[in-house]
């Protein structure tokens, strides 16, 4: 069955590379919010002593649906040409070998300085925008969650992307991305719906005081 499915998509995928990214990467996020959504409900049960009425959990579908949209129009898109343009790039405009250590190096640099700070600056203000938050309560959001997220991603994607840069084919590059993206979409939401919880409280007081000892220094 899994061989099948496989085959599939990979005649999908040849046939029409770029929808079968975007509707993959629609799916994934959605399913992705959901798992988030079913952690932050369990999470704040535990947090919030929710009593035995208010137990079940429902699931949000505009929201599911305003989460995979972004997986439809952003990450899918974006996502396919990025992974075959960055390719392009480094294997013919800086002449370097394929799958040696520079060029995986490279790669890895540029999607995790360009790539990832751009998904994460749409991913906020897209979510914001969406549920009807004001242009200043958007940039507060950016603001409370950018810096934590960008921290706590950038512990984890470069090593998960040395692996697909290293040893996968360009065209399956982005289904590996987005079968983490999988659990990054539940990440990101989970971290979105926390809002002023005292983790990225503390995140926002550290990058204050880094601040203001450089403006003592200078």
């Amino acid at each position: 069955m899994m061989l099948k499915l496989w085959k599939w998509y990979q005649n999908c995928l040849a046939v029409h590379p770029v929808k079968t990214q975007v509707i993959s990467s629609g799916i994934l996020w959605g399913l992705g919010d959901i798992a988030a959504q079913s952690i932050s409900h369990s999470t704040a049960k535990h947090r919030l002593h929710i009593s035995d009425a208010d137990k079940e959990f429902k699931v949000n579908w505009k929201r599911v649906a305003i989460t995979s949209m972004f997986g439809f129009g952003f990450v899918g898109p974006l996502g396919h040409f990025w992974y075959e343009n960055l390719d392009k790039l480094i294997r013919l405009k800086l002449r370097m070998q394929p799958n040696s250590v520079r060029f995986v190096a490279t790669k890895v640099a540029m999607d995790g300085l360009i790539f990832g700070p751009v998904d994460l600056l749409v991913f906020f203000s897209y979510m914001g925008f969406s549920n009807g938050k004001s242009a200043s309560q958007v940039k507060e959001d950016l603001k409370r969650d950018f810096i934590p997220a960008l921290v706590l991603e950038g512990g984890a994607w470069p090593v998960m992307q040395i692996v697909n840069f290293r040893y996968l084919p360009v065209r399956y590059q982005l289904l590996y991305v987005n079968a983490f993206c999988l659990l990054d979409s539940a990440f990101l939401s989970w971290l979105e719906q926390q809002e002023d919880a005292p983790w990225k409280q503390w995140f926002t007081s550290f990058i204050t005081s880094l601040k203001n000892k450089e403006g003592e220094g200078s």
